[in-house]
């Protein structure tokens, strides 16, 4: 599996055009995208362009999609870039892990990432060998997300599956990462999408409470 790249942030924003379930799987799919590597200039342009207005006022996700879209708009490509590379790049240690193993276990490629490759592996799934990150990446798992709510084998891609997956290999650790994120001096643009990560898999958590 890779991180595909064509979820389009302009049609992100709550919209009464999109379903919920669409909706979803589109929303992890530009978080993919946008933990993954440096957002290219055309994703950036369309998400300085989204609406930032909901359908209904209040929305729980629309001051933190607003603030996203400010970040983008404030910064420009080059500046944003830079970021990323000072915040996960570099040589050696990073200042801030996208691996969930080092906020479980506090090391890379331990048990975690074993428990999750037995997962992956009962759902059929397998790390493209050109990603050189391992499936442990905060990118990766929001690209299984997006498959289990979008994937045509209901065998597999249902509510259940992902409740599962959800609670097992991402609830866990993804409030660390977004603390690590948004605490961080050098994180402006990343600082607001950890904020936006936080509120969207906080209404993620409810409504998989909701089924249990």
């Amino acid at each position: 599996m890779t991180i595909r790249s064509d979820s389009n942030p302009a049609a992100l924003a709550p919209s009464p055009t999109l379903d919920e379930e669409t909706a979803r799987a589109e929303l992890y799919g530009l978080l993919a995208m946008l933990y993954y590597a440096p957002a290219e200039p055309e994703l950036l342009s369309q998400l300085r362009v989204a609406a930032t207005e909901a359908p209904a006022a209040g929305g729980f996700l629309e001051e933190p999609w607003r603030g996203l879209v400010a970040a983008a708009r404030a910064l420009d490509d080059a500046a944003i870039r830079q970021e990323y590379d000072a915040l996960f790049g570099g040589v050696g240690k990073p200042e801030v892990y996208l691996f969930g193993s080092h906020y479980l276990s506090g090391f890379l490629n331990e048990k975690p990432l074993a428990k999750l490759r037995d997962t992956l592996a009962a759902l059929g799934l397998a790390r493209d060998e050109t990603m050189p990150e391992t499936e442990d990446h905060i990118a990766y798992l929001c690209e299984v997300m997006r498959y289990l709510i979008a994937g045509d084998d209901v065998a597999v891609a249902n509510l259940t599956r992902q409740r599962e997956f959800f609670a097992e290999h991402l609830q866990p650790w993804i409030s660390q990462l977004c603390d690590a994120l948004a605490q961080h001096p050098k994180a402006r643009f990343y600082a607001a999408l950890a904020e936006f990560t936080r509120a969207f898999f906080s209404v993620e958590m409810q409504g998989f409470d909701m089924l249990a």
